[in-house]
């Protein structure tokens, strides 16, 4: 299954930041209110975080998204693979992080909002070109909404850690696709699949905001308000877990 997605990165994934129809267009420079999103540099290497999306009645999505530490620390490798997207008419299709995991009961709404350590909010639009404006979470703002039918996508976020510590952590949070309206399809946990995530003391210093665990978050109010709601293909990063 992982090793299909490096097939497609390896020849050559086309990724769009599709608008929907009448949508408002990305605004540059729009900064959050604690200020840009910093790089993280200190993620343990080989940690992985994938969310398996749940054979649900209601929806025909499967697939999973996985994300892995860089090698060199900087950032995660994210790898792709989701099919069963309703009409394409309801699109075009996004997917972010959010600020909740999804609870026993499976309701996506739980998930909250987008997370959004800067609180930077979700409008207007994230811009790609400048993804450190971008709410942390939104990975289709910042890296380009679905594309097709299947769904097969690889890339580098630079904003994220897989180091449990810092608000940018997402081991504990949750994977929510939309159609273009914000009405949340499916959803699903990350949860940890290789690697250890802790340090010594059990911190990390990189991001920003408060420090988080294991355990679910607490509710980030800072962030957007609402609860419905680039970069090119990194493939090599991917290796640890793909093939």
């Amino acid at each position: 299954m992982y090793s299909a997605v490096l097939a497609t990165a390896l020849t050559g994934l086309t990724i769009v930041n599709a608008q929907a129809p009448g949508a408002p267009l990305p605004v540059p420079g729009v900064t959050g209110q604690l200020g840009d999103a910093t790089i993280v540099d200190d993620n343990l290497a080989g940690v992985t975080y994938t969310a398996f999306l749940p054979n649900s009645t209601t929806s025909d999505l499967r697939g999973f998204v996985a994300g892995t530490s860089n090698a060199n620390g900087t950032g995660v490798n994210f790898a792709i693979s989701v099919s069963g997207f309703p009409d394409p008419s309801l699109g075009p299709f996004m997917y972010h992080i959010h600020d909740q995991p999804v609870p026993a009961n499976g309701n996506c709404t739980a998930t909250l909002a987008h997370l959004d350590p800067y609180v930077r909010g979700e409008k207007p639009p994230c811009d790609p070109v400048h993804p450190e404006t971008c709410q942390s979470g939104d990975l289709s703002g910042k890296h380009g909404n679905v594309t097709g039918d299947p769904f097969n996508t690889a890339f580098l976020d630079l904003y994220l850690s897989t180091h449990q510590g810092p608000a940018s952590f997402f081991g504990n949070r949750s994977i929510v696709f939309h159609t273009s309206n914000a009405t949340r399809l499916t959803c699903a946990n990350f949860t940890l699949t290789s690697g250890n995530s802790t340090s010594s003391n059990g911190t990390s210093s990189s991001g920003n905001g408060t420090v988080v665990g294991s355990t679910p978050p607490a509710p980030f109010t800072g962030g957007a308000a609402t609860a419905f709601v680039s970069a090119g293909a990194i493939v090599a990063g991917l290796a640890v877990f793909l093939l």
